[in-house]
């Protein structure tokens, strides 16, 4: 029995098989039950292939270097894909980080704005404590949610400095970064400088502005997608039906959605808000957010001082300033007052001419008493403060925002 042993083991071969029944190589043993022979290069990588590490010969070591080189190459192959893959994904999703970047700078910035005023007015009560000796509870701040930042005028201008919020850019094209307001301060009155006050009151309305004119583009760009369709899908059709609620068209028609479904040009809100809040400065505004002075017949408004006896109405209050911007909006879209406005801002559309402010204007003279009047005051205002530069803004694509709280 030794000697069949010492016979089989001066082999290379024999000593290959028996690896393989050592280790039990189930392929070396289905060739075996076939009566199929194998070559040693075949049973050098059935063995290799099994992990198994070979006796010394230059086969093996052959076999092995073939093997090495092959796994290699896959490896390098995978890991060449995997950068490439890496580095398409880095160059798509830049716009994206670089936008996430420059929000996050503005909430540190914020964050750092709320610390301040938090510091700020815990001096300002501990000297009020020391002087009259009366101890109070101060005021807590974890009611407000982490972004919510109580702003004066003068500090809201500093923000708007230190996020580069600038008029004079974005009338160079600059994008507007959208920053809500959901309160104007209830200082801005106190400002001496009028340029500063209007540029303030600018600074504010305009991201809220541009916010739902951005919304309703993208509602006409779905709205077309879906009439270039044969056949809608339920998903649409739903769409579709609430769109026609939102712009008050109960007989469904196509036609008048398209009509009314359009922006409401920059220069023309803001002059409207600046005339009806007094560059918010005016009670309703403070008060009730209401940027235009739309008025209401529900116990909910606020009463106008000094109101005529024949006369019951009150001025529409709002929770924040975005919504009174959706609600003026929605007023000159639906209402029949301004169907002439519309009319020519869908004219405009077809002749694939630029909606301004100053060529729509002219045809608001039924949202205020003194009609024709009134147009040309918001005239004066546009040209005197040069709003049709805002006609072309855009907001700042992201997906990040903040709303401070004045």
């Amino acid at each position: 029995m030794s000697q069949k042993i010492e016979k089989l083991f001066k082999s290379y071969r024999g000593q290959l098989l028996h690896l393989a029944k050592l280790y039990g190589v189930v392929e070396v043993k289905d060739y075996a039950r076939s009566s199929k022979r194998l070559t040693i290069s075949q049973l050098e990588l059935l063995l290799i292939k099994n992990r198994v590490k070979l006796p010394i010969n230059n086969f093996s070591n052959k076999a092995l270097a073939k093997e090495e080189l092959r796994q290699n190459s896959i490896t390098n192959i995978y890991l060449s894909i995997c950068f490439v893959i890496f580095v398409g994904c880095m160059i798509v999703a830049r716009p994206y980080i670089k936008n996430v970047v420059n929000e996050v700078k503005f909430t540190y910035v914020a964050e750092e704005y709320k610390s301040a005023k938090v510091d700020k007015t815990n001096k300002i009560r501990t000297k009020k404590k020391q002087e009259t000796e009366i101890i109070q509870e101060p005021k807590s701040f974890s009611s407000k949610p982490d972004n919510s930042i109580s702003l004066n005028a003068e500090t809201a201008l500093n923000l708007f400095e230190d996020l580069n919020h600038d008029l004079k850019n974005v009338r160079a094209g600059q994008k507007v970064k959208p920053i809500y307001l959901t309160k104007l301060p209830k200082d801005i009155g106190t400002l001496g400088d009028t340029r500063k006050k209007r540029e303030l009151f600018i600074k504010i309305v305009l991201p809220l502005i541009l916010y739902e004119n951005e919304k309703i583009t993208e509602d006409r760009k779905k709205l077309f997608k879906i009439l270039g369709k044969s056949f809608n899908s339920p998903g649409e059709r739903v769409w579709l039906k609430r769109r026609f609620k939102e712009y008050k068209i109960e007989d469904k028609d196509l036609g008048e959605l398209k009509t009314r479904m359009d922006i409401i040009p920059a220069s023309i809100a803001i002059a409207q808000a600046a005339n009806e809040s007094g560059w918010g400065t005016s009670r309703f505004a403070l008060e009730g957010n209401a940027l235009f002075g739309q008025w209401t017949w529900s116990k909910k408004g606020i009463s106008p001082s000094n109101q005529d006896a024949d006369k019951n109405h009150r001025i529409l209050q709002f929770q924040i300033l975005k919504a009174s911007v959706r609600a003026y909006k929605n007023n000159l879209n639906t209402h029949d007052a301004y169907k002439e406005f519309r009319e020519v801002r869908a004219k405009l559309r077809q002749s694939d001419k630029k909606i301004t402010g100053l060529d729509l204007v002219k045809y608001l003279k039924n949202y205020a008493e003194i009609g024709d009047k009134y147009t040309k005051i918001l005239e004066k205002i546009i040209t005197l403060n040069s709003l049709t530069d805002f006609d072309n803004a855009n907001l700042l694509p992201t997906r990040m925002t903040v709303e401070i709280t004045l």
